[in-house]
């Protein structure tokens, strides 16, 4: 009896070692910015650094060029867009790091507030030329909300930008956000030299490399004669006046501060042409935090903790066209995931045993034998997850959803063509389950046809696009002219008590909550004004242990 007992903590003991050893390999992070500032470039890059790829692709490919790893849906090569996130996993440096590649279109903000919630760091880009910008701003937003520690990296340096000083300032002023320059340019433009690393007191020179290829890099000390002849003196002198103002007057390097999101890195470079893109990645490596505990039913769940669990934070349908298949994405949050386990399904109490797990590598994927906090992988949806579904071994859990934000854009979805229901109703239930567009019903039982609620007009063009393409239905789009939502904290009892409103109309949403639609902010004020006891909500509450509708 002894024996066995002392066999089960061997065991055990290994389980937890190789639990922590892993989880200590593990970074993850996500990229967020403002379209156009270079986001699916710089994860070319990091993939190419990476040895994930051979060549790094081009968003607008031309001729021979590859397409970009990332960016694998019809519609994204030929719009050269991100509107889908993804998720790129390679080692580098001994290290696992999982990379969650976001859209960077605002129509597509919706997803990327999803992603961020299965991050454990940021990285957010921005465009040394035009500085913070409107959806950089948004998404700063939610990783506040969710503590998340952000890394800068200021992009395209070598051509024509603001100042690097007034960049920083900036990110103070706008974001209350302290900041600490990893590097230090030396020149901007065509007059772009490189970069000095304020830690090991060196200049990292950088040659225009080949497209697509990687950069070389030489590395001398400040004080190495040969300096003198590869850089000019008026730009190392500025770069070395500014690093001594940064000295007295910027903030000092804490990792406590960064990891909670108070105090940001800030690298410079350009994606595009290699410079800095590798001083990055060593550095992030260094400061950023591994898997962190997560908050659920229980209290927040150490990444350490034995027993597996995880939440699906992204669905994605028809990633292969030849299989019209549906993949759930899962972040493991604790323990050590293994293929052929069977789990419980938080919401259902149903036991799943999850046969072929998925290592995702944009559009391609390999079947996994196991994971760890911090990864993500890609189960098999056949109809049984939603976002923010919990999954466990051992003692139940259950984490926090993930919530929906208001939309913006309200549309009747018609299908002109009634023997194409079967598919219509198929194709309109998988994408809701994917959160592509928020589906909202009329609460008339006999008008059937759903509503499409968005974020952009971009998103409705993308559901028409798939819905034709991927499952056979054209459809036609009509306007409603309601631009705000709301949905009633108090549920249908609260909205029953107020009796009736005015200009506005009730619909109810997937969770047949009631969600109300107004023409303008003008509207909404007035009903404030004449109901201020009914509590009315900009962002969904968050779901778990019901069941949606389907259409």
């Amino acid at each position: 009896m002894n024996l066995v007992n002392s066999e089960d903590l061997s065991s055990s003991s290994k389980l937890d070692d190789l639990i922590s050893k892993e989880v200590d390999r593990r970074k993850n992070f996500a990229i967020i910015s403002h379209p156009d500032a270079g986001k699916t470039t710089l994860t070319e890059k990091l993939l190419l650094y990476g040895g994930a790829i051979q060549q790094a692709g081009a968003v607008k490919a031309r001729g021979e060029q590859r397409k970009v790893t990332s960016d694998w849906m019809e519609l994204e090569k030929q719009r050269g867009i991100s509107i889908t996130s993804t998720v790129l996993q390679f080692d580098y440096r001994e290290r696992t790091i999982n990379l969650l590649d976001t859209p960077g279109h605002q129509d597509f903000s919706e997803d990327t507030y999803r992603t961020l919630a299965a991050a454990d760091n940021a990285v957010m880009l921005e465009d040394a030329a035009k500085g913070l910008e409107p959806q950089t701003r948004k998404l700063f937003e939610v990783c506040r909300m969710r503590e998340i520690p952000i890394f800068t990296f200021i992009n395209k340096m070598d051509r024509p930008g603001q100042e690097p000083l007034s960049l920083l300032d900036q990110i103070e002023a706008e974001l209350g956000l302290s900041t600490w320059a990893v590097n230090w340019p030396i020149g901007s433009g065509e007059q772009f030299r490189g970069v000095i690393d304020r830690r090991s007191k060196e200049v990292i020179l950088f040659s225009r490399a080949e497209r697509g290829k990687q950069s070389n890099e030489r590395h001398l000390k400040l004080d190495d004669p040969e300096l003198k002849n590869l850089v000019e003196d008026d730009l190392l002198d500025k770069a070395l006046e500014e690093l001594e103002l940064l000295e007295v007057a910027g903030s000092e390097m804490d990792l406590e501060l960064i990891h909670s999101g108070e105090l940001t890195p800030v690298f410079f470079g350009s994606a595009m042409t290699n410079f800095g893109v590798r001083p990055f990645l060593d550095a992030f490596l260094q400061l950023a935090q591994g898997p962190v505990a997560r908050n659920s039913s229980n209290g927040p769940v150490d990444p350490l903790a034995p027993n597996f669990s995880g939440f699906v934070f992204k669905l994605q349908a028809n990633m292969d066209p030849k299989h019209r298949d549906r993949v759930a994405f899962v972040r493991v949050c604790s323990g050590r995931f293994e293929k052929d386990m069977s789990v419980r399904h938080a919401r259902t109490g149903k036991t799943i045993r999850l046969s072929r797990p998925q290592k995702i590598f944009g559009q391609d994927r390999a079947v996994v034998d196991d994971a760890y906090p911090g990864d993500v992988i890609g189960l098999n949806n056949p109809g049984m997850f939603s976002i923010g579904d919990t999954l466990y071994a051992g003692q139940r859990v259950e984490y926090e959803g993930i919530p929906c934000f208001s939309p913006e854009i309200f549309s009747w979805l018609r299908n002109p063509n009634p023997s194409a229901f079967k598919n219509f109703r198929k194709g309109v239930n998988e994408l809701r389950e994917e959160g592509a567009v928020q589906i909202l019903y009329d609460t008339d039982q006999s008008k059937r046809d759903p509503i499409l609620a968005a974020v952009g007009q971009l998103q409705l063009e993308v559901v028409q696009h798939r819905l034709e393409n991927e499952y056979g239905v054209p459809t036609r789009l009509e306007p409603m002219g309601f631009q705000v939502a709301r949905w009633v904290s108090g549920g249908w009892k609260s909205l029953e008590s107020v009796g009736r409103i005015f200009n506005c109309k009730t619909v109810q949403d997937a969770w047949q909550r009631p969600v109300l639609l107004f023409k303008n902010d003008w509207n909404l004020n007035q009903l404030q004004e004449e109901h201020p006891h009914l509590e009315l909500c900009s962002v969904a509450p968050v779901v778990s242990g019901v069941d949606p509708i389907n259409l």
